[in-house]
């Protein structure tokens, strides 16, 4: 199950990385589980989505498992440069990722590995077995979709429970842990960069004594956004109407997030200049480009400065949009 890395592949790996001894398992749960016993615990681990590295210290020794097969990556936290493309998601697979959550990418290509989007899910519900940790991240939303989720976050006192239509900005570095979910939870999260560590903090106890709503995270806040504080104006887009959820002020323009619905919406052609403006389909349907038919749980990406086309809305669409930088500035063309 788990062997010693090959020789002449430190090179590449950072100085604390090489400290490590690296060995490669087939089963990476299984190979945590398996050192736990031995004394030793869970650092850090990565990608979230499908975990294929994980860092253990203790009983004077630290461990790297890197799942065989699996790309060795030494800098989880590094954003890459934008390679922007066009991206239409219906359907995808479904596969476990960290503390046995489901993930369904909707951003396959990654714009070259610098923003990722997850659906993911928990069928059953219940505890989850999550712990106390953090990403070292420029961005990151989850956005409940279906169901409920219980969490607590570093000095944003008691848990509380994330609804459909709730959403929150986890800023870099803060503590927090999913602790409780119903079954068929659905959940959107949406982050940069696409490959983050999940850190753990074996000190921190959550809920923290300290409650401090405004403190300054890496130079971003913390929101929670409610459903029912909902309030929606005139969209860029003809015929929505939108509603920011308060994410451009809290990180100061590094993201946006926005609810739109179709009120009188028509056909129109329009353009933008954001890195990145990514859509899901919350329910109703869209035409894109006059041939892609989006319905629920579908999700489109497009680069700036594209052409792009919205038309026959149904009267129920709704869908949520992330742009970085954010607000996105759109243009109508046509």
């Amino acid at each position: 199950m788990i062997a010693p890395r090959p020789r002449g592949t430190f090179a590449a790996m950072t100085d604390d990385a090489a400290r490590d001894d690296a060995l490669y398992c087939h089963d990476l749960d299984r190979a945590i589980e398996l050192f736990a016993r031995l004394g030793l615990r869970l650092d850090t681990i990565y990608p979230a989505d499908d975990p294929s590295v994980a860092l253990l210290s203790g009983a004077g020794a630290r461990v790297r498992l890197i799942r065989t097969g699996a790309d060795d990556i030494t800098d989880p936290d590094a954003v890459p440069a934008l390679q922007p493309a066009f991206a239409v998601v219906r359907g995808g697979a479904w596969h476990t990722g960290r503390a046995g959550m489901q993930y369904r990418d909707l951003l396959p290509d990654r714009q070259g590995g610098r923003f990722i989007a997850s659906h993911i899910r928990i069928p059953d519900g219940g505890p989850v077995p999550d712990y106390v940790h953090f990403h070292a991240i420029e961005f990151q939303i989850i956005f409940c979709h279906r169901g409920w989720v219980r969490v607590v976050y570093e000095d944003q006192g008691e848990p509380f429970v994330m609804r459909a239509g709730d959403c929150v900005l986890q800023p870099p570095r803060i503590r927090h842990r999913v602790l409780e979910a119903s079954p068929g939870l659905e959940v959107i999260e949406i982050g940069m960069p696409a490959v983050h560590a999940t850190h753990v903090d074996h000190d921190r106890a959550l809920p923290t004594p300290v409650v401090d709503r405004d403190r300054d995270y890496g130079g971003q806040r913390f929101v929670r956004f409610e459903a029912g504080s909902a309030r929606f104006a005139p969209a860029a887009i003809a015929g929505f109407e939108a509603c920011e959820l308060g994410i451009a002020e809290a990180t100061r323009g590094v993201g946006s997030v926005a609810l739109l619905r179709a009120r009188a919406a028509e056909r129109g052609a329009y353009r933008h200049a954001a890195e990145l403006w990514f859509h899901v389909v919350l329910r109703g349907a869209l035409t894109l480009d006059d041939h892609h038919r989006l319905a629920a749980g579908d999700a489109f990406a497009i680069p700036a400065g594209r052409r792009f086309v919205w038309s026959d809305a149904s009267a129920d669409l709704e869908l949520l949009e992330v742009a970085l930088p954010g607000p996105a500035a759109v243009e109508r063309i046509a």
